[in-house]
């Protein structure tokens, strides 16, 4: 009987050995997105400082396509040993609304782990829009409803909602006018072919400071480092906006919750070195943490608000 129940003991604690020896191999991060990309370069500064602390290296891995939904699919079928992570972005959210079947269940098939960064959104027109602030886009779309063009990357991207969302918040209309990337809806808005774009602060920073494009308001709650002397939407009139692209690190569901936590901890100190806190504020990220059930709360958040967006400009998921 003695036997038996030592055995029974060793079994039952060996899970919780192996979870604290966790990561026992390099670790992939998945990025839904190619090189360049607002996603993968957070998770290229993070990983270094983050394998550092873990003691094994964590290996950024592009898997792009659909929106972010290939790489999101891979990790939810993936074992839940902690070896296999996403980092997901705001348009994981998006996704969910405006794709009718994914391979994958948004909220069942992930354990988050934390938030990593976030970095807000931009409120821009051209030299030749005559557009000043906030109060003058409103009244000119009021005066003109329908009659101004909204750019933005494609029908249903965090841009675009980000603009529906203002819209809806101010009372106005505008005609959203779809461009094939960020070149191009910023070109049509210097041109003034567009009189305003929404487009993150990190594809936007060189065009404002340049002279290119104006920046009227940024879509965060609290005001941006990079661009200290623009108000927020809030500040600017419209009440309870406030968006922000984000970024955060996911695991499998029915990961162990040790290995969440150590992760968890893992990131909390990579994110608190100085050159990585650096490379991000040098790249117009903002970092920031959570805990695994604050960002599943956020995640279920962003979902039913973007589906709300999406219903109320009619917006057909694909």
């Amino acid at each position: 009987m003695k036997t038996l129940i030592s055995l029974a003991l060793a079994l039952a604690a060996a899970p919780a050995l192996a979870q604290s020896d966790w990561p026992q191999r390099p670790v992939r991060m998945l990025v839904g997105f190619g090189p360049g990309g607002g996603t993968d370069i957070v998770a290229r500064i993070v990983a270094p400082a983050l394998g550092d602390t873990l003691g094994q290296p964590v290996v950024v891995e592009n898997r792009p396509g659909a929106g972010g939904t290939v790489a999101a699919a891979q990790v939810a079928k993936a074992a839940p040993d902690g070896h296999a992570a996403f980092m997901l972005n705001n348009g994981f959210a998006v996704s969910s609304v405006m794709m009718r079947a994914l391979p994958y269940d948004p909220i069942a098939d992930f354990q988050p782990v934390s938030m990593v960064a976030t970095m807000p959104l931009v409120v821009l027109t051209g030299p030749k829009s005559g557009l000043a602030d906030v109060r003058g886009l409103v009244e000119a779309a009021k005066a003109n409803p329908g009659k101004l063009n909204f750019a933005s990357v494609g029908v249903g991207s965090t841009q675009h909602f980000a603009g529906e969302l203002l819209f809806q918040l101010a009372g106005v209309q505008l005609t959203h006018v779809p461009y094939k990337g960020t070149p191009n809806a910023i070109a049509a808005t210097q041109t003034n072919e567009a009189q305003l774009l929404v487009e993150v602060a990190g594809a936007a920073l060189g065009q404002v400071r340049g002279g290119a494009l104006r920046a009227l308001a940024v879509t965060s709650s609290a005001g941006f480092p990079g661009l200290p002397d623009v108000p927020t939407l809030r500040q600017a009139g419209i009440a309870d906006y406030d968006v922000t692209t984000w970024y955060a690190l996911a695991f499998p569901a029915r990961t162990p919750a040790a290995i969440v936590d150590k992760a968890g901890r893992a990131l909390r100190t990579a994110l608190s070195r100085e050159d990585v806190r650096r490379q991000l504020a040098n790249a117009a990220f903002v970092p920031d943490t959570s805990t695994p059930e604050a960002l599943q709360a956020h995640i279920r958040a962003e979902i039913t608000r973007w589906g709300a967006v999406r219903d109320r400009a009619g917006i057909k998921p694909e």
